[in-house]
């Protein structure tokens, strides 16, 4: 298993990604495009100290963008969404 840190390299905090926390207890991170679910759970647990109930991973595509006259691509990323088991949080915002 790789290090979790080359594992899992950063959250996703958008207004879905929140809403799921609130929500759901599912939390959503950036994780390395070669990362399966068995290497994030063990991240995650290892990382924040919580127990993880389950794992889905999805691949984004690269997005075309434009600068002016130039032209070019966002790169793929690899997207897992994981949920927490009853009782478990990670505080993400460092808030006490």
């Amino acid at each position: 298993m790789a290090h979790i840190t080359d594992v899992l390299k950063k959250p996703v905090l958008t207004e879905k990604s929140l809403l799921l926390q609130q929500n759901e207890n599912k939390y959503t991170f950036d994780v390395d495009v070669t990362a399966n679910k068995i290497e994030v759970k063990q991240a995650v647990e290892k990382m924040f100290d919580v127990k993880v109930e389950s794992v889905n991973i999805m691949n984004v595509k690269p997005k075309t963008k434009r600068m002016g006259r130039y032209v070019g691509k966002t790169s793929k990323r690899r997207k897992a969404i994981v949920k927490l088991k009853e009782g478990y949080e990670i505080n993400l915002f460092g808030e006490e």
